[in-house]
């Protein structure tokens, strides 16, 4: 009813082995989904950066800082072997070592203040992404929950989050100090030795190579990992939440043999793409080996000819190494980049839904309510061309009981739908005091509801507080009341911690009656003008519906009400019985009146209550 992203060693600009939150190095083996528009996603998450520019602007400052000093670490490791290993001079080099280890103090220290900078930035980032992703979700439309499956949204809002929370960062640092270390080292190499940079980049083609085939098969080997898990996670979901409807139907050993054939996809996908993903890196590890080879080979021959010093063999080997690892790390990044680029699309994909359209620039509050609602020739439909409610007419006037009563899937509740303005209708009108519903700001109309669900729905807080949900500023006196008059203070107070106690995963910890209790509770505290009551007590016990049908009674003293009920005992004192079938009013009268027809009312009434065994058919 509708109220109804491989833990793995990385590589730091100080060394391999270290492990960095952000900063060149990471490596992704995550899923990569292609974003549909990336420039205008990019575009979009820039706007949520743009307040931290200055942040931003100062972490790429010292991203470039550390990546410079990371340059110049392996020429100070040349110029030590030429000038002062070689010739013996150990206090030079003790000099030259004490200038190597500023550099790379001053390289940490950079290192670690952008990092740190970063994670602040992204954090504060992704916190604001999610506040207005959640802050949408409360505006919008239930036809927009009934289109989309909630755990779909649950992933966006956490999943989809997280991945770009994970990536951003690396991503804006990682791209930027990687081209700044191919740019430099190949300036550096150059200004040391023409001849054998270009020895050196001739290992360049093939680490590309490897990169776009490799990248290629383990894109396409995570995306099918990635829809078999959605559906694995989905069952695990249904059987979580239909527990009991598992156990009571015996379909246990089902279930476990359709998550078992699932979970075997899963794991034949996940050792597919964590092979091609684990290729990278003994394929880069080769690559980078020859390129030593090929280094060492050239650079002794041109030594041998004087053309080099053993200084600037040692430089290039070590300059080799910072060279084709950018060029990897690029290539994850840009996984990364499209993952995260991927799943903002996802996030604004819903920011950017429609809300519940803004009240009219007329509409106005209602502070003194008589009560009086009006549908005048109303027509609805969830979906178009299937009508659910067909030229409804009726009037409710001031403290009248409507009792709404018919076949499951007439449109009883689609009516309660209407009403609190869930839904706008498609044509004809709804009014209460003779104003339209669209001109009634709806925090106002909704202020002037109670609504009591069949399915109703408690917080993960105090019974105290789900029952001062609906009027938090009731004293606890008034709250107390209010149970008593529901009839819910003598379970409540056989709780651990009585009205303080804490309720579960919904009041799981509370039996589907007492629940029910609770919600009238809850409306009777709220004291509204009007009060809709949706199958209110058909999960209670007939002796606890005593108690609660004279709670009500008091409760709707002076109040229009409009009750739906399949316990036709319950509305037998209604002011108006309205009988709706195939969403048309088909009979409308009291009770007796209703009864002396012998109609469509009186077959339904006999159904449940003729003491002969025939059971009335009810057409």
């Amino acid at each position: 009813m509708v109220l109804n992203p491989k833990d793995s060693r990385t590589s730091t600009p100080f060394g391999p082995g270290v492990r960095a939150g952000f900063g060149p190095g990471r490596h992704f083996t995550g899923v990569t989904v292609k974003p549909e528009n990336p420039a205008k996603t990019m575009k979009r998450l820039w706007q949520y950066l743009r307040a931290y520019q200055w942040r931003i602007a100062l972490a790429f400052l010292l991203v470039g800082v550390s990546s410079l000093l990371m340059l110049v670490g392996p020429y100070l490791i040349g110029r030590a072997i030429d000038n002062y290993i070689i010739p013996g001079d150990l206090r030079g080099l003790v000099r030259l070592l004490m200038v190597m280890v500023t550099v790379y103090l001053l390289g940490a220290s950079s290192f670690w203040l952008q990092d740190y900078l970063m994670v602040r930035t992204v954090q504060r980032v992704i916190a604001n992404l999610r506040k207005d992703l959640f802050d949408v979700l409360q505006v919008l439309p239930l036809r927009f929950f009934d289109t989309h499956p909630h755990g779909d949204l649950m992933s966006r809002l956490t999943n989809d989050i997280d991945t770009i929370s994970n990536t951003l960062g690396a991503i804006i640092t990682q791209m930027f100090a990687g081209l700044i270390t191919v740019v430099g080292t190949v300036i550096a190499m150059s200004r040391m030795s023409v001849r054998l940079t270009v020895v050196s980049l001739i290992a360049i083609p093939l680490t590309l190579l490897v990169i776009f085939c490799v990248t290629r098969y383990t894109r396409n080997s995570f995306r099918e990992q990635q829809s078999i898990l959605g559906n694995l996670n989905g069952i695990i979901e249904e059987n979580i939440s239909g527990l009991k409807v598992v156990k009571a139907f015996s379909r246990e050993d089902k279930e476990i043999e359709r998550f078992e054939c699932l979970n075997h996809d899963l794991k034949r996908a996940g050792i597919k793409a964590q092979i091609y993903a684990g290729i990278m890196g003994p394929l880069m590890n080769v690559i980078n080996n020859l390129s030593l080879a090929i280094i060492a080979g050239f650079g002794g021959w041109f030594a041998t000819q004087g053309t080099v010093s053993i200084g600037t063999i040692a430089s290039f080997i070590t300059y080799s190494r910072h060279f084709t690892r950018p060029l990897s790390e690029l290539a994850n990044q840009f996984n990364m980049f499209q993952s995260a680029l991927a799943s903002a699309e996802r996030v604004f994909q819903v920011i950017d839904e429609v809300p519940e359209p803004p009240d009219a620039g007329d509409a106005v509050e209602l502070k003194e309510v008589r009560g009086e609602v009006e549908f005048r020739d109303v027509s609805f439909s969830y979906e178009k061309g299937v009508p659910i409610l067909k030229h409804l007419t009726f009037r409710a006037e001031p403290g009248q009981m409507i009792a709404l009563v018919g076949p499951t899937g007439a449109g009883k509740t689609t009516i309660v739908n209407l009403l609190a303005r869930f839904y706008d209708i498609e044509s004809g009108e709804i009014l209460i005091d003779g104003i339209e519903l669209r001109k009634i700001k709806r925090e106002s109309l909704r202020s002037l509801l109670g609504v009591v669900l069949q399915d109703t729905y408690l917080f993960s807080t105090s019974v105290r507080e789900n029952i001062r949900y609906g009027r938090p500023s009731a004293t606890d006196q008034e709250v107390e009341e209010a149970a008593r008059l529901a009839n819910a203070e003598h379970f409540i107070l056989s709780l651990p911690q009585g009205y303080d106690t804490v309720l579960t995963d919904g009041g799981e910890n509370l039996s589907q009656g007492q629940r029910q209790l609770l919600a009238i509770a809850r409306v009777i505290l709220k004291n509204p003008a009007i009060l809709v009551l949706d199958e209110a007590t058909s999960n209670i016990d007939t002796r606890t519906e005593k108690y609660i049908q004279s709670a009500m009674r008091h409760l709707m003293k002076g109040r229009t009400s409009f009750v739906i009920a399949h316990r036709l005992s319950t509305i037998q004192n209604a002011d108006c019985i309205l009988v709706v079938d195939h969403g048309e009013i088909v009979e409308r009268g009291t009770h007796q009146e209703l009864l002396a027809r012998e109609g469509f009312y009186y077959r339904l009434y006999m159904s449940q209550f003729a003491v002969s065994s025939q059971v009335l058919p009810v057409s």
